[in-house]
């Protein structure tokens, strides 16, 4: 046995929506982050270099009066100066006869990752010449140098925290544009979608054209307001087709002379009919009629005639049968056949008895009858319990229901003759 095939499960438009604009937005998010980092390790890098010359500038005086009077003491305090805190790894101070006279170096790794020290490998090295001013307009004079190398592992770890926070002032930025997208299109794009969606999934299939079109308010001249407008018409199209496609088929179940249903009708129901019985093991009657003499009828009064007499018989037909279960349609000719649902034998004559009745109360004339001065006509009765003992089958009741006809006709006329 074939097992069911799995149901698809349903996504959301907005849960689409949303990780598509989340999925933009961490690209964009990446890119952005890209450029703000590569503009912040360029700030960085001439933020770097300033304070750099900013410090050797401000020592430069003090650094060369202790280079020119060969001043150790001074000489250390200067290096010791520039050496407060980790962003030097090394100073030296030599006087203009290349003597160290200071010299400081940070003990530990400096090592660093490959990018910082793409960045900053070449802004770590600074060599300024000392030069002694005496004043009074007394020429200057070179006595010695300082040498200063920052401390690349303290530069990295600058760089990254600056960069953690740009990054992360770049993603924040990032989903807060993309908040306002999804809002933006849920607001303006997706939920409209979604009514006419709802609309669709709420539209019955046998009457489309009346589906609960969505007003879409400001969408009206865009393409959302078109598309309503077009599934309105479609729907509407599909609608006259189905309504043409009823009338089509009442048309060609209708007898075209009477108005009641006509054999092919008959032929459709009693299948159905007898399907039904069977489930609710109830009985199931037909009873055949015909019209008496209704050859001499027309021999006599013409066809004219003759054809409203059948359209007497048959609203008197089914103006007595009424039950929504049951059936009255034109056989052919001058027959007509009742079906007759949870009807028993006995049930069936007496419905038979009251047809008779009404056919006679028209009191039609019928001057060349042998047999009455006004139109009558003749009943055969079968009935059957599809699913029970007698389950014969809807052909042979029929059968059997033509036979009682058959006999009444043969036994005189204008009586009703049932299966014994």
């Amino acid at each position: 046995m074939k097992s069911a095939p799995p149901v698809p499960r349903r996504r959301s438009l907005n849960g689409k929506q949303a990780i598509l604009t989340l999925l933009i937005a961490g690209l964009l998010s990446l890119v952005a982050g890209s450029i703000e980092l590569a503009r912040d390790a360029a700030t960085m890098r001439d933020e770097v270099q300033s304070r750099t010359d900013h410090l050797l500038a401000l020592i430069d005086g003090t650094a060369a009066e202790a280079a020119f009077q060969l001043n150790p003491d001074l000489a250390r305090q200067v290096a010791d100066g520039l050496f407060v805190g980790d962003r030097v790894a090394q100073v030296s101070l030599r006087d203009d006869f290349g003597r160290t006279m200071a010299s400081r170096q940070r003990i530990g790794d400096d090592s660093a990752n490959w990018l910082v020290t793409l960045l900053f490998d070449d802004i770590l090295h600074y060599r300024r010449t000392l030069v002694y001013e005496p004043g009074q307009g007394a020429p200057t004079t070179q006595v010695g140098e300082i040498e200063l190398t920052l401390a690349l592992d303290s530069l990295g770890r600058d760089f990254m925290n600056r960069s953690l926070l740009v990054f992360s002032l770049s993603v924040v930025k990032a989903l807060a544009i993309a908040a306002l997208m999804v809002v933006a299109f849920h607001a303006f794009i997706t939920r409209p979608l979604l009514r006419v969606h709802a609309a669709i999934i709420d539209t019955d299939p046998r009457r489309p054209g009346a589906w609960p079109k969505p007003r879409l308010g400001h969408h009206a001249d865009d393409e959302l307001g078109h598309l309503v407008v077009g599934l309105d018409r479609l729907l509407r199209a599909f609608q006259n087709g189905l309504d043409q496609r009823d009338q089509l088929h009442q048309i060609s179940t209708l007898d075209g002379l009477t108005g009641i249903a006509n054999r092919r009708r008959f032929d459709e129901f009693l299948p159905d009919a007898w399907q039904r019985a069977r489930r609710s093991r109830q009985p199931l009657s037909l009873i055949f009629i015909d019209i008496d003499n209704f050859k001499q009828f027309n021999d006599h009064y013409g066809h004219v005639i003759g054809d409203d007499t059948l359209r007497a018989v048959a609203s008197a037909l089914s103006n007595t049968v009424t039950r929504a279960t049951d059936l009255v349609a034109r056989y052919g000719g001058e027959e007509f056949v009742c079906v007759l649902a949870d009807t028993d034998r006995e049930g069936a004559r007496a419905v038979a008895g009251r047809l008779r009745d009404a056919i006679l109360e028209l009191a039609i004339p019928h001057a060349g009858s042998p047999h009455a001065e006004r139109v009558t006509a003749s009943f055969g009765i079968a009935s059957a319990h599809p699913g029970k003992e007698d389950d014969v089958g809807f052909e042979a009741l029929l059968e059997r229901a033509d036979s009682q006809l058959y006999r009444a006709k043969h036994q005189g006329r204008d009586q009703i003759v049932w299966e014994p």
